[in-house]
């Protein structure tokens, strides 16, 4: 029964949250998803990443480990997604991408933070760099067919992590009155992600909800699999263990429907895993909070 609770105290406040925005959108109020996604991935996300990176005293050895291991899990996942699509004659541009990127943002951290606080939320912060950056360039060489490095360069959430990773290992600290700013312009950034979550889920038309689902539910069961077998290697802690697994576990990024939209690959049928996906994790990811806790 304590577990029960426990995970429902976790997994409650993230899909109550996404529930507001679904909500907000269907009783027919404005949202504009491009402005608030830019405000969160431009500036509000960063910071927390920075302030996160900065203020963790997270050991080095299991910083290091939890790096090794998730930059393991995607490249094993990325490699069994590129052959399954292949074998299954799946359009590449449109299906490789989504299955192999999880919503490591918008899902992702606030799980961890729920679930192990704030050291939870720093290691977190490690995988979500780790994917962030393989997104940005292996991702949209997927559906774009191009490189992406000076993409990457730009992105103010890559900087937030490299800074973050430098004052973390020289020991620095900002002036107190900068590190409140930042905390503060930080602390935006996880309840407006689930919110966004919700209303993009809720403007979203999904297309072939049955292969979507099929496709959802292997993604589900090897990323879980993949996961819990790196941790296992990698003999990682209890919370980096738990974290590394949740955040490899998380649904089809609504950022994979926007980058199809984008790159003109098949932008229904990516809208169709975003659902079908999203809807399965509500089920799966109490159950898999619960096997990791």
């Amino acid at each position: 029964m304590n577990l029960t609770v426990t995970v429902l105290q976790v997994v409650a406040p993230v899909f109550i949250l996404a529930s507001i925005g679904f909500v907000w959108v269907k009783i027919g109020l404005e949202y504009r998803i491009e402005f608030v996604t830019k405000l969160a991935m431009t500036l509000s996300l960063p910071c927390l990443i920075f302030v996160s990176l900065m203020q963790t005293r997270i050991d080095p050895e299991a910083l290091t480990a939890l790096s090794l291991a998730a930059v393991t899990a995607y490249a094993i996942i990325s490699a069994a997604f590129l052959i399954l699509v292949k074998l299954l004659r799946l359009e590449s541009r449109t299906y490789t991408a989504p299955l192999i990127f999880g919503n490591t943002g918008n899902l992702g951290l606030p799980l961890a933070l729920f679930a192990f606080g704030d050291i939870g939320l720093s290691y977190a912060i490690i995988v979500f760099a780790v994917m962030a950056l393989w997104s940005y360039t292996f991702g949209i060489w997927l559906v774009a067919g191009a490189g992406s490095l000076g993409k990457v360069l730009r992105e103010p959430l890559v900087w937030g992590t490299i800074l973050g990773a430098v004052f973390l290992w020289r020991g620095w600290e900002t002036p107190e009155f900068l590190t409140n700013t930042l905390s503060l312009i930080g602390q935006i950034a996880i309840p407006v992600m689930l919110i966004t979550l919700g209303v993009a889920v809720a403007r979203l038309s999904a297309r072939g909800l049955v292969q979507a689902a099929l496709l959802s539910a292997v993604k589900l069961a090897l990323c879980v699999g993949v996961a819990w077998g790196v941790g296992q290697v990698f003999e990682l802690n209890p919370t980096a263990f738990g974290v590394l697994v949740l955040q490899v576990a998380t649904p089809v990024a609504v950022t994979s429907y926007l980058l199809a939209e984008k790159y003109g690959a098949d932008a229904p049928s990516v809208a169709g895993l975003v659902v079908a996906s999203t809807l399965m994790s509500v089920a799966a990811l109490p159950l898999i909070l619960a096997a990791v806790l």
